[in-house]
Order: C-alpha cells, then sequence, then structure tokens
C-alpha cells in the first residue's frame, strides 16, 4: 500500500525537519554572548504568549465483529494526515520549577481512512476507497511544566497535562450519512511532551513536540452505513509540533 508509505515518510520528514530546526537554534543559542536576555523572566508571577503548530493526526480504531462476517470490506485501516494548530496561552509561576500552563488551540484536522472493497464502490467506481473525515476543533489543554535550570540564553521542559475537545464540525447527527464516518462531538485526554526555550532580547521562543491521545470512543456508529459498521471504536490520536512565542 504505497499510500501508507507515503504517509509514514511524510511523518518522518516532518520529525527530522523539527529536530534540524531545534539543532540550528541550540548552536545559535551556544553562540550567544554570555549575556543574559530577560534575565529577569522568572520571577514574573505569569506571562503570556501565542502558538502557531501542525499536528499529524490520525484514528485508532478497533474493528467490530461484523468485520469478519461481512466480506464486502476487506481491509479497514486508518491513514495520517496533517493539520493546523492555532492558539493563545497563559503561564502561572508555581515554584523555580514548575509551571501552570493555559493552552486553549483553534485545530484544523483531516484524519482519513482507507478502504479496500471486494466489489468497485457504485460512485467512485474502484475497489480502493479512502474516506476523509475533516475536523475543526476547539482544545482546552491545562498543563503541568517541569522546567531545568537556563543554560545561558536556553532551557528544556517536559510537559503533562489533560486536555478537553470539542469538535465543531462533528457530523455524528448527519442525515445525509451514506458514505460517511459518523464523530462525536467531544473527547478528551492526557498529554505528554519535550520543549526548549531560547531567550532573546524581547521574547521566548520555544519550540515544542507533545503527544496528545483521546480517551473518549468518538465514533457514533451506524450499522447501517457500510463503511463505519465495520468499526467498533475509535479513538484519536495526535502529535503536535508547535512554536510558541512568549514575552
Amino acid at each position: 500500500m504505497l499510500h501508507l508509505h507515503r504517509k509514514k515518510a511524510s511523518i518522518v520528514k516532518a520529525g527530522c525537519c523539527f529536530l534540524f530546526g531545534f539543532i540550528v537554534l541550540l548552536q545559535q543559542a551556544a553562540a550567544q554572548p554570555a549575556d543574559l536576555n530577560l534575565y529577569d523572566h522568572d520571577s514574573k508571577p505569569y506571562y503570556f504568549g501565542i502558538t502557531l503548530g501542525v499536528n499529524l493526526a490520525r484514528f485508532h480504531t478497533e474493528l467490530h465483529p461484523r468485520f469478519l462476517a461481512d466480506d464486502s470490506v476487506l481491509v479497514a485501516e486508518p491513514v495520517n494526515s496533517g493539520g493546523m494548530t492555532l492558539g493563545l496561552h497563559a503561564t502561572a509561576r508555581l515554584s523555580d520549577r514548575f509551571q501552570l500552563r493555559f493552552n486553549p488551540q483553534l485545530m484544523f484536522m483531516e484524519r482519513s481512512i482507507f478502504y479496500k472493497l471486494k466489489y468497485p464502490d457504485p460512485i467512485e467506481n474502484s475497489v480502493d476507497i479512502t474516506k476523509k473525515v475533516e475536523s475543526v476543533t476547539v482544545a482546552f489543554p491545562v498543563q503541568i511544566k517541569f522546567q531545568s535550570d537556563r543554560i545561558g540564553n536556553f532551557r528544556v521542559y517536559m510537559l503533562a497535562g489533560i486536555k478537553g475537545e470539542i469538535d465543531l464540525a462533528s457530523n455524528a447527527r448527519a442525515k445525509r450519512a451514506e458514505d460517511l464516518v459518523k464523530i462525536k462531538k467531544y473527547d478528551f485526554g492526557p498529554e505528554l511532551g519535550l520543549g526548549f526555550n531560547f531567550f532573546f532580547e524581547s521574547f521566548i521562543f520555544s519550540p515544542e513536540i507533545k503527544i496528545s491521545n483521546g480517551l473518549n470512543n468518538i465514533h457514533s456508529r451506524d450499522a447501517a452505513l457500510k463503511y463505519s459498521s465495520v468499526f467498533d471504536r475509535i479513538f484519536s490520536r495526535q502529535i503536535v509540533l508547535s512554536i510558541h512565542i512568549e514575552g
């Protein structure tokens, strides 16, 4: 399945670009003079920022017993897809090591499922079908950050938290849904991430990578829908590459 290999290659490429960019920034930080930028930033009780990023999203699926009993669908596999992320964040200082961050985001995602049918689809006239599920999601993550000491104008941090999500494009109540996989509106789950602070004269540049998994079964199963009935449960999986600009 060449299209699956291409999707996996795109994820590896995105990860390599993120790593290469981080190495370049780390080299630049090491080359900076010893003077500390924003030397009093750690004493602030709170600060704000903006978030720009990309997300690599997919479904994690569990097949329904009907899949084995019905031979009209031979293969049903989720496919990795990309999207964009925009957000704001507010961070409160808890101690020298810990911070509390609220990071509401607007996420544009496209998650796809590849099907191989026994007989050609009457509309697309093919046995290889990819169904796309587009989502516009509002996410409300609350995270605890654990940060290292500053090394000049550089710092490493880790984060863990929980999130709630509302899918504004949910199609769970769609009436004309003959070819849809219906997705519920609400989701929640844990997040884990790693980031880096680069202190400049007037702002902090913070690249970050985060894994975000949904715990709620977001599949609104309809036994009458061929493409939906083969699944029992569907969960959300995301890798988010973000850039935070903090003041």
